[in-house]
């Protein structure tokens, strides 16, 4: 998908913030985060704020972004409960970027565990005689 640009997105997204503040969005990559997190969404069940018909469910989820019908959340306008749970109020989807980037954490930490483990069982080679 060429457009909407990932610099289209990020002007839509900040473009409630007032000048002065800190954008919400500030790079590529929490565009993408967003956007994976509301595709694994309307995989799970959640409907298409848009037209969805014939478009992959990432397709659908930056054309909700791009027509300001998902809102990315930053850490700072999260209350405790949106930690957890995706709010839906006047058809508009809370993404949250701070739950996902926890989670990525994990994996790696995941990924780091197995590869120790790996190193573990390659160091036990044992003479054949």
């Amino acid at each position: 998908m060429l457009h909407p640009s990932y610099t289209d997105l990020m002007e839509v997204i900040n473009s409630d913030v007032e000048e002065g503040e800190q954008p919400v969005v500030s790079s590529r990559y929490s565009i993408v985060i967003a956007a994976a997190k509301r595709a694994r969404q309307i995989i799970a069940g959640s409907e298409p704020l848009v037209d969805g018909r014939n478009k992959k469910p990432l397709s659908i989820a930056v054309e909700e972004l791009y027509k300001g019908k998902v809102k990315i959340l930053s850490v700072d306008d999260m209350d405790e409960d949106d930690d957890k749970i995706l709010e839906h109020t006047n058809d508009v989807f809370d993404v949250s970027l701070e739950e996902e980037e926890e989670n990525d954490d994990e994996l790696f930490d995941d990924e780091k565990d197995s590869d120790e483990e790996e190193d573990d069982e390659e160091s036990l080679d044992f003479d054949e005689e």
